[in-house]
């Protein structure tokens, strides 16, 4: 995994944030893309980035099985192989567990679960054809801890984990290996583009939102730099920022308090950021709300 110049890789979510990231970070190691995403528009802006590098962009929702079979049979034909598969396409959803639906539940393990499953499921055949392959499903820190107010967002995080870390020891000793990435707070759009929940409250996500941005300092580049490193060095599981190293020590240390742990000090830094949102902060996320009602561009 030292030379991606020979490489074919494929990443899901590539429209914009780590997925970005990660086809700028690949193209300069001369590796050819098959870049897809929902989002037209931000597929073509990141495809617009990569220079002379051999890409082919392809229009597809993850949550979909047979847009998602589709682009396998595509980057089959195109490309005639793949030989690293990266599951990164995500979204996010504000709420607490009472003010969600079931189909705002739904909605997004459909993305952010089910289309890891949809790209394994899919690609693996291919995979499985190079004398050294890699599947990288994105996960996070609440893959690791889960805070309040994101039950949908943590079970789902938790569900790639454990099955990321499953399917690895099923292909243990094959050619393809499994890596499992827990990013801490990464300065893309998920927040700001999440979707609301059926009857989450407006102040609560403007704060949600506002302490997003300030935790998240993280470049998607940087993050992208030590996926690709993790790749290279065959890790089974590759933990970005500081303070996923923290909550990860945390979680080993004190399994179970460490949710109340985190919960606790999250608590005191809402309580720091979080004074009350002006009329004009609430107008204007609200509005951000009404679009994020649709299919909002993924991470």
């Amino acid at each position: 995994m030292q030379d991606f110049s020979n490489r074919v890789v494929v990443i899901t979510g590539a429209g914009s944030g780590i997925g970005q990231a990660l086809a700028k970070e690949l193209a300069s190691r001369g590796a050819q893309l098959a870049l897809a995403d929902v989002n037209a528009v931000g597929l073509e802006s990141t495809c617009g980035m990569l220079g002379r590098a051999k890409t082919n962009s392809y229009v597809v929702d993850a949550a979909d099985a047979a847009g998602m079979e589709s682009f396998a049979n595509s980057v089959r034909r195109d490309f005639g192989r793949a030989s690293i598969l990266v599951n990164n396409a995500g979204v996010a959803l504000h709420g607490n567990f009472e003010e969600l639906s079931l189909a705002d539940f739904e909605w997004l393990f459909r993305i952010n679960f089910w289309g890891v499953i949809h790209g394994c499921k899919f690609f693996l055949p291919l995979l499985r054809q190079e004398p050294d392959a890699r599947i990288v499903n994105i996960s996070s820190v609440f893959g690791l801890i889960a805070p309040p107010g994101q039950t949908a967002y943590g079970a789902s995080k938790y569900a790639i984990r454990g099955f990321s870390e499953s399917l690895r020891e099923e292909l243990r000793g094959s050619s393809v290996g499994v890596t499992c990435v827990h990013p801490a707070g990464i300065s893309t759009k998920i927040a700001m583009n999440a979707r609301a929940g059926a009857a989450s409250n407006l102040q609560e996500q403007v704060l949600a939102r506002e302490l997003f941005h300030r935790v998240a300092r993280i470049t998607p580049e940087e993050a992208a730099q030590t996926i690709v490193q993790g790749i290279v060095q065959q890790k089974d599981r590759v933990l970005i920022g500081a303070d996923a190293y923290r909550m990860d020590r945390m979680a080993r240390l004190f399994p179970s308090r460490a949710g109340a742990m985190f919960a606790k000090w999250l608590s005191k830094r809402r309580a720091k950021f979080g004074q009350a949102p002006t009329a004009a902060k609430l107008e204007l996320h609200g509005k951000d709300t009404d679009k994020a009602k649709a299919p909002p561009v993924r991470r």
